[in-house]
Order: structure tokens, then C-alpha cells, then sequence
């Protein structure tokens, strides 16, 4: 991420708060972090401000679009220029496929998708302004999931949504790639985070990886800045799927 700006959406916790740690260890000159709750962006920029680096930090529900372009215009006036967007936000609660509500589907749908898309159309409104970096005015990084890719009944309703992610990255990556603006996404499987321990996941993941574990986040989240990040000045409307296997499985 040498020498640029990056906007992570859902970077309060989890992946996206370790890509706002890893984004300033890679040479970011500036992070902001959209979320819904404010006080655990506040905390995940603290890497950051430990370096002197400009930040900012909006509130939003990505689920309401005016939200979303009033939180990216937000960030984008205290930051400037925004080099790069990661949708990170996600939200994928576990539901028999013949049990799941109309209220699951709707937030799904809402999180997932329409958040994704309201958060990605703000980007490319800002950086089509922008001049090119090396050809580029802008990236944007979409995490999808392999269960776009493969049966996953027990939760098919955000197998859908990531389905629907993918489809949405390379519709956007044709519109923009004119503009200089390379759209992709990033499909990890399951990772070996603490709430996958906390949830006892973690032997599912190792039965499910033919390398027999699942994946540190921090290998996932190396994928993730590399397409969102200046050596990537070519690749776009491509899904990176970094599954330890589990795709061919």
C-alpha cells in the first residue's frame, strides 16, 4: 500500500481492522474506516495515529444508501484523495436453507450487497475526478467468499449475497475500466479468527481445508492489499480465491 490513501468499509474489527494495521505497516500515507460503531474504528486507527498518518472515521448503516454517501464524502473531505476502497463489511449468521426469515434475507441482502454496491458508486464517483497514479485513479476491493462457489446449505442465504458480490465486481470493473478504476474482489474460505474459536468452528475448518486448517487472517488479508494495492495496475473485474484447496475440495 505504499503511498496510498485507503478507505476499509467494516473496519472497525476483525479483517477489516488487521487490513488497517496492515495497510500502515505496508506504507500507507493516509487510512479511514467506515463502521457502524464508531468507538471500535476509533480503536482500530490507533496504529495509524501511532505513526502520525492522517485519519478519519464515519458512522454508518450500510444497509441505507444516502448513509453510505454521506459516510465516503465524510471521509473523503478529512482525507482527500482515496486510492483505494475495501468492502469488508459483511454479516453471515448461520440458518437452515428451509428456516431462513424474510428479516435474515433482508439484512443479508442489504449488508452484503446493496452496502457493497451504494459504498463502491461513492468511490467511483470520487476517483473518476482523480488524477492517475501509474495509469490508476483508483482501486476498489470487494471481499467476496468461496461459498459463492460451492453448497453451502447451512448458510445460503450469504453463500447468495457473495455470489452476488462477484457478479456485481466484474459488471463494475467493465463500466469503470475506462476511468482507470480497477474493480476486484478477494474470496477467502474459512478463517481461523478468535470468533471462529469462540463459536468452535476451528474443526470444521481443518476438516474442510485439504491443508488441514483454516486460514491465519493475515493470509488472507496480504491477498487482499496486494489486488487493492500499487503493484496491481492491471488486474481488474478478476475474483481472487485464496481457499487453502477448499475450491477443488
Amino acid at each position: 500500500m505504499q503511498g496510498l490513501s485507503a478507505l476499509i468499509v467494516g473496519g472497525g474489527s476483525g479483517l477489516g481492522a488487521l487490513l488497517a494495521r496492515m495497510a500502515v505497516d505496508d506504507g500507507a500515507t493516509a487510512i479511514g474506516i467506515i463502521d457502524i460503531n464508531r468507538a471500535a474504528a476509533e480503536a482500530a486507527l490507533e496504529p495509524a495515529r501511532a505513526k502520525g498518518l492522517p485519519t478519519a472515521v464515519a458512522e454508518c448503516d450500510i444497509q441505507v444508501g444516502p448513509q453510505c454517501h454521506a459516510a465516503f464524502e465524510a471521509v473523503a473531505a478529512q482525507l482527500g484523495r482515496i486510492d483505494t476502497l475495501v468492502n469488508c463489511a459483511a454479516i453471515y449468521p448461520r440458518r437452515p436453507i428451509l428456516e431462513i426469515t424474510d428479516e435474515e434475507w433482508d439484512a443479508s441482502n442489504g449488508i452484503n450487497i446493496k452496502g457493497t454496491y451504494h459504498m463502491m458508486v461513492a468511490a467511483i464517483r470520487h476517483m473518476q475526478s482523480q488524477e492517475p497514479k501509474d495509469q490508476v485513479r483508483g482501486r476498489i476491493v470487494n471481499l467476496t467468499s468461496v461459498d459463492a462457489f460451492k453448497a453451502h446449505p447451512q448458510n445460503a442465504h450469504y453463500a447468495a449475497t457473495k455470489a452476488a458480490v462477484v457478479s456485481l465486481t466484474r459488471s463494475v470493473a467493465h463500466h469503470v475500466a475506462k476511468d482507470g478504476i480497477l474493480v476486484n474482489s478477494v474470496a477467502p474460505a474459512g478463517m481461523a479468527t478468535e470468533r471462529a474459536r469462540q463459536l468452535g468452528f476451528l474443526e470444521e475448518l481443518a476438516k474442510a481445508s485439504p491443508l488441514g486448517r483454516g486460514a491465519q487472517p493475515t493470509e488472507i488479508a496480504q491477498w487482499v492489499l496486494m489486488t487493492g494495492g500499487p503493484k496491481n495496475t492491471y488486474m481488474t473485474g478478476e475474483n481472487v480465491i485464496v481457499s487453502g484447496g477448499y475450491i477443488y475440495a
